[in-house]
């Protein structure tokens, strides 16, 4: 395989398909298709009390592309990751292209916590997200789903579904169905910096929506 680029790796994403690596330091990607896909639906995102309670404090402040490397960094900083130097540098290219976008939390002007991945028609394909601080990613994917959902975003793709990600809403769908959700999507035209990012109250308010 020649060069990764990150033309060839939008047209994956757009096929279903997206990158991994085994380990940090591994030279090679391979491509997923899981058979059965994780999901969270815009309309049932879980708030938890103990997570409202966590989002009603004014002690955080929310930022969209403020500093994208630093939240793809602090993904990466873990024992093990799949999130390799090839992976590192096409997403680096990504968010240049304005293909890849980050939340992140600030508290203190430190950041603390957040999420990244990419956006194709109304799809948005969530890569990774860390903490620094309890409940700070939590937070961070709260203010995203709103704001997704406000920007005219009808998928959001977790690629695999986790106890972490289910206790939020998210769930599992076979690949034939996620197949004709992304081809929808796709078509749909959505732009995740038509509108700034919700309140707090916004995100609740929802909640009580929902709920």
């Amino acid at each position: 395989m020649g060069e990764l680029t990150p033309d060839i790796l939008m047209r994956a994403y757009a096929m279903g398909v997206f990158p991994m690596a085994e380990y940090r330091d591994d030279p090679e990607i391979f491509w997923v298709d899981p058979i059965r896909r994780g999901i969270i639906p815009l309309d049932r995102f879980h708030i938890s009390r103990s997570l409202a309670r966590a989002i009603r404090r004014d002690s955080y402040a929310m930022s969209l592309n403020r500093d994208f490397a630093g939240v793809l960094d602090g993904c990466a900083d873990r024992a093990e990751t799949w999130i390799s130097g090839e992976i590192h540098r096409l997403y680096l290219a990504l968010h240049a292209d304005g293909q890849a976008h980050s939340l992140e939390i600030w508290q203190e002007d430190g950041l603390i916590g957040g999420v990244y991945g990419v956006t194709l028609g109304g799809a948005f394909f969530g890569e990774s997200m860390f903490s620094r601080r309890p409940n700070a990613s939590k937070i961070a994917l709260a203010y995203l789903i709103e704001h997704l959902r406000r920007c005219g975003f009808t998928l959001f793709d977790t690629q695999f579904l986790t106890d972490h990600l289910a206790s939020l809403g998210a769930i599992e769908v076979p690949r034939a169905d996620y197949h004709k959700m992304l081809t929808w999507a796709l078509g749909q035209r959505a732009d995740i910096t038509a509108h700034s990012l919700p309140t707090a109250s916004e995100v609740l308010q929802r909640r009580t929506q929902t709920s």
